[in-house]
Formats: C-alpha cells, sequence, structure tokens
C-alpha cells in the first residue's frame, strides 16, 4: 500500500482507515518524485493519493508508476475530484473531506475482489 499525502496528520489517518480495513504494509510519499522513488523500492499492491503535493501531483505520480509497473488499484482523496479523472480512469475519487465509510468499503472492494 503507497498512500501519496503531503499532510502528515491525514497520512496517518488514511493509514488507520486502511489498516482497519486489511491493509497490512504502507509506504508514504508527499509528492511525485517520493512515490515514484517508493513504488520501485517496493511495488505496491494498492495506492491512495492526494491530487496536490509538495511536488508535482498523485495523478501524474499514479500514471508514472502504472505506466512502469502495470496496472495498480488507486483510489484519490482529493478536494479536487476533476483533476483526477484523466489520469486514472478506473480509479475510485472521493472528494475531502473523507467520508470514512464509503473509502474504507471501495478499498475492500477493489483491494480484496477475486
Amino acid at each position: 500500500m503507497l498512500i501519496i499525502e503531503d499532510e502528515p496528520l491525514i497520512a496517518f489517518d488514511l493509514e488507520n482507515l486502511l489498516q482497519s480495513n486489511g491493509a497490512e504494509t504502507f509506504s508514504f510519499a508527499d509528492g511525485q518524485k517520493a512515490a515514484i522513488a517508493a513504488s520501485r523500492e517496493k511495488r505496491p499492491d494498492f495506492i491512495l493519493s492526494d491530487v496536490s503535493l509538495v511536488d508535482g501531483s498523485g495523478p501524474l505520480a499514479v500514471e508514472a508508476i502504472q505506466r512502469e509497473l502495470g496496472d495498480i488499484p488507486v483510489i484519490f482523496v482529493t478536494a479536487t475530484p476533476e483533476a483526477c479523472l484523466p489520469y486514472a480512469p478506473l480509479a475510485q475519487v472521493f472528494r475531502k473531506p473523507m467520508n470514512r465509510t464509503a473509502i474504507g468499503a471501495a478499498f475492500r472492494r477493489m483491494a480484496f475482489a477475486t
């Protein structure tokens, strides 16, 4: 699981949310370059990303990661959902403030689909 979020409190909140929904291991990145580097170190099986980051954008990071590593399920949690759509048409997109129940359900559905 790779969480791409530049606000540490939100990143830890998302970690707790996903952990309570079955996620076990986490990597974190606060920018586009860091996200790509983290995915190269350990291929994520799932990505949860914001759009606006300290450098670059979540959608551009996801696009680069998927171009290099193949399809990986993605959830975007952002104040600007329209910015996600061109880059990840199959991703789930949620608007901030977070709906924890909906994000948890989407994660379980996407991560544990058989």
